[in-house]
């Protein structure tokens, strides 16, 4: 029996959970991008982090930092090329508790509440 998936810790949910090309072919399914995904994006693309330090911001092994952002990178990409819907959600994660202050390991400010909330679902 696999041993279950450990959830990561993932500053903020995406201000976007749906994105779609102009010219998108109908009948495409949707391409998912769970939530720890994009953040392995956010934190390596956008904010410039190592996978050593995306692993560690997330709680994770910098293995599984890698894996994730393999899947994530292939994803995207098959959303560039051949158009269609991207869609974020659902995986296993946890958020951070930063509040409006934002979190002391966290390079943006956290989601507004202030409590960490699990989710492992198939939506936000």
């Amino acid at each position: 029996m696999p041993r279950p998936c450990k959830r990561r810790r993932v500053c903020a949910l995406p201000e976007r959970q749906c994105f779609r090309s102009a010219e998108g072919g109908p009948g495409q399914s949707p391409i998912r991008l769970t939530v720890d995904e994009f953040e392995t994006i956010r934190l390596m693309d956008l904010e410039g982090l190592s996978q050593a330090e995306c692993a560690r911001q997330m709680e994770v092994s910098r293995a599984t930092v890698q894996a994730i952002y393999g899947a994530a990178r292939a994803k995207v990409a098959q959303f560039l090329v051949r158009g269609g819907e991207l869609t974020i959600g659902g995986g296993a994660f946890s958020l951070c508790p930063g509040g409006k202050q934002g979190c002391p390991r966290c390079h943006r400010h956290c989601h507004e509440g202030g409590n960490s909330h699990e989710k492992d679902r198939g939506d936000l």
